[in-house]
Protein backbone atom coordinates (compact mmCIF):
# COMPACT_ATOMS: atom_id res chain seq x y z
CA UNK A 1 0.00 0.00 0.00
CA UNK A 2 1.15 3.39 -0.75
CA UNK A 3 -0.17 6.98 -0.13
CA UNK A 4 0.67 10.39 -1.73
CA UNK A 5 -0.98 13.50 -1.09
CA UNK A 6 -1.14 15.86 -4.87
CA UNK A 7 -1.98 19.42 -3.89
CA UNK A 8 -2.08 21.92 -7.20
CA UNK A 9 -2.68 25.36 -6.73
CA UNK A 10 -1.88 28.38 -8.98
CA UNK A 11 1.86 28.71 -7.69
CA UNK A 12 2.13 25.17 -8.10
CA UNK A 13 0.65 23.71 -11.44
CA UNK A 14 2.55 21.02 -13.03
CA UNK A 15 1.72 18.37 -15.86
CA UNK A 16 2.27 14.77 -15.93
CA UNK A 17 2.33 13.19 -19.13
CA UNK A 18 0.63 9.76 -19.89
CA UNK A 19 1.74 6.67 -17.85
CA UNK A 20 0.94 3.97 -15.68
CA UNK A 21 2.01 3.52 -11.97
CA UNK A 22 4.41 0.42 -11.89
CA UNK A 23 6.42 0.41 -8.80
CA UNK A 24 4.93 -0.12 -5.17
CA UNK A 25 6.26 0.94 -1.91
CA UNK A 26 8.25 -1.62 0.27
CA UNK A 27 10.25 -1.75 3.47
CA UNK A 28 13.28 -3.38 2.84
CA UNK A 29 15.47 -4.54 -0.02
CA UNK A 30 14.79 -8.46 -0.73
CA UNK A 31 16.55 -9.69 -3.85
CA UNK A 32 13.19 -11.42 -5.32
CA UNK A 33 12.85 -13.10 -9.17
CA UNK A 34 10.83 -10.87 -11.19
CA UNK A 35 10.96 -7.51 -8.62
CA UNK A 36 13.21 -4.60 -10.68
CA UNK A 37 14.50 -1.95 -10.34
CA UNK A 38 14.62 -0.42 -6.98
CA UNK A 39 14.35 3.00 -6.61
CA UNK A 40 14.52 5.31 -3.60
CA UNK A 41 11.53 8.33 -4.15
CA UNK A 42 11.40 11.00 -1.43
CA UNK A 43 13.31 8.37 0.87
CA UNK A 44 11.08 5.50 0.40
CA UNK A 45 12.08 1.92 -1.02
CA UNK A 46 10.25 1.30 -4.62
CA UNK A 47 10.46 -1.30 -6.74
CA UNK A 48 8.48 -2.45 -10.08
CA UNK A 49 6.83 -5.75 -9.09
CA UNK A 50 6.08 -8.24 -11.60
CA UNK A 51 2.74 -7.64 -13.80
CA UNK A 52 0.47 -10.48 -11.85
CA UNK A 53 1.03 -8.27 -8.88
CA UNK A 54 0.19 -4.70 -10.58
CA UNK A 55 -2.60 -6.15 -12.27
CA UNK A 56 -4.37 -6.90 -8.17
CA UNK A 57 -3.84 -3.46 -7.23
CA UNK A 58 -6.43 -0.51 -7.08
CA UNK A 59 -5.82 2.80 -6.64
CA UNK A 60 -8.27 5.14 -5.03
CA UNK A 61 -8.33 8.83 -5.07
CA UNK A 62 -10.33 10.58 -2.30
CA UNK A 63 -10.54 14.65 -3.64
CA UNK A 64 -10.23 17.28 -0.95
CA UNK A 65 -11.35 20.09 -3.38
CA UNK A 66 -13.71 20.06 -6.40
CA UNK A 67 -11.96 18.92 -10.05
CA UNK A 68 -13.53 21.06 -12.93
CA UNK A 69 -12.57 20.43 -15.95
CA UNK A 70 -10.28 24.01 -16.02
CA UNK A 71 -8.35 22.07 -12.90
CA UNK A 72 -6.33 19.71 -14.42
CA UNK A 73 -8.66 16.37 -14.21
CA UNK A 74 -6.98 12.78 -14.26
CA UNK A 75 -7.77 11.69 -17.99
CA UNK A 76 -7.63 8.05 -18.13
CA UNK A 77 -7.10 5.99 -21.27
CA UNK A 78 -10.46 3.68 -20.99
CA UNK A 79 -9.56 -0.23 -20.67
CA UNK A 80 -5.53 0.49 -20.83
CA UNK A 81 -4.91 -1.33 -17.48
CA UNK A 82 -6.49 -5.03 -19.77
CA UNK A 83 -3.32 -4.69 -21.88
CA UNK A 84 -0.87 -4.94 -18.73
CA UNK A 85 2.51 -3.58 -18.58
CA UNK A 86 2.46 -1.29 -21.69
CA UNK A 87 6.49 -0.69 -22.84
CA UNK A 88 7.05 3.03 -23.02
CA UNK A 89 7.09 3.36 -26.89
CA UNK A 90 3.75 2.40 -27.36
CA UNK A 91 1.90 4.33 -25.23
CA UNK A 92 1.80 7.47 -27.53
CA UNK A 93 0.02 5.18 -30.00
CA UNK A 94 -2.16 3.02 -27.24
CA UNK A 95 -3.83 6.45 -26.06
CA UNK A 96 -4.13 7.59 -29.64
CA UNK A 97 -6.48 4.70 -29.81
CA UNK A 98 -8.58 4.78 -26.92
CA UNK A 99 -11.64 6.48 -25.58
CA UNK A 100 -10.36 9.65 -23.17
CA UNK A 101 -12.12 9.92 -19.96
CA UNK A 102 -12.08 12.97 -18.32
CA UNK A 103 -12.71 12.40 -14.62
CA UNK A 104 -14.18 15.13 -13.02
CA UNK A 105 -14.70 15.21 -9.38
CA UNK A 106 -16.22 17.80 -6.44
CA UNK A 107 -15.30 17.78 -2.75
CA UNK A 108 -15.63 14.45 -1.46
CA UNK A 109 -15.50 12.44 -4.61
CA UNK A 110 -13.50 9.29 -4.57
CA UNK A 111 -12.84 7.69 -7.65
CA UNK A 112 -11.82 3.94 -7.95
CA UNK A 113 -9.39 2.44 -10.73
CA UNK A 114 -7.37 -0.27 -11.97
CA UNK A 115 -3.58 0.74 -11.05
CA UNK A 116 -2.42 -0.07 -14.43
CA UNK A 117 -4.79 2.07 -16.54
CA UNK A 118 -2.73 4.70 -18.91
CA UNK A 119 -3.39 8.24 -17.25
CA UNK A 120 -2.11 11.76 -17.42
CA UNK A 121 -3.06 15.19 -16.13
CA UNK A 122 -2.81 18.60 -17.93
CA UNK A 123 -1.47 21.76 -16.24
CA UNK A 124 -4.64 23.37 -14.94
CA UNK A 125 -5.86 26.14 -17.15
CA UNK A 126 -7.95 28.30 -14.38
CA UNK A 127 -5.72 26.67 -11.13
CA UNK A 128 -7.44 26.70 -8.41
CA UNK A 129 -6.33 24.40 -5.63
CA UNK A 130 -6.72 20.96 -5.87
CA UNK A 131 -5.72 18.60 -3.22
CA UNK A 132 -6.16 14.90 -3.76
CA UNK A 133 -4.97 11.76 -1.38
CA UNK A 134 -3.98 9.02 -3.60
CA UNK A 135 -3.94 4.92 -2.23
CA UNK A 136 -2.80 2.25 -4.11
CA UNK A 137 -4.03 -0.55 -2.26
CA UNK A 138 -3.26 -4.17 -2.75
CA UNK A 139 -4.58 -7.59 -0.51
CA UNK A 140 -2.25 -9.72 -1.40
CA UNK A 141 0.76 -10.73 0.38
CA UNK A 142 4.37 -10.14 -1.43
CA UNK A 143 6.97 -13.32 -1.51
CA UNK A 144 10.00 -13.92 -0.69
CA UNK A 145 10.13 -11.92 2.93
CA UNK A 146 8.81 -8.57 1.11
CA UNK A 147 6.93 -6.17 2.99
CA UNK A 148 4.15 -3.79 1.96
CA UNK A 149 5.91 -0.29 3.08
CA UNK A 150 2.89 0.78 5.52
CA UNK A 151 2.69 4.32 4.37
Amino acid sequence: MRALFFDKSERNNWALGWHQDRTICVEERIETPGFGPWTNKQGMLHVAPPESILQGMVTLRIHLDAVPGTNAPLLVASGSHRLGRIPEPQVPAIVKQSKILTCLAERGDVWLYSTLVLHASDAASQPTRRRVLQVDYAALALPNGLEWAGV
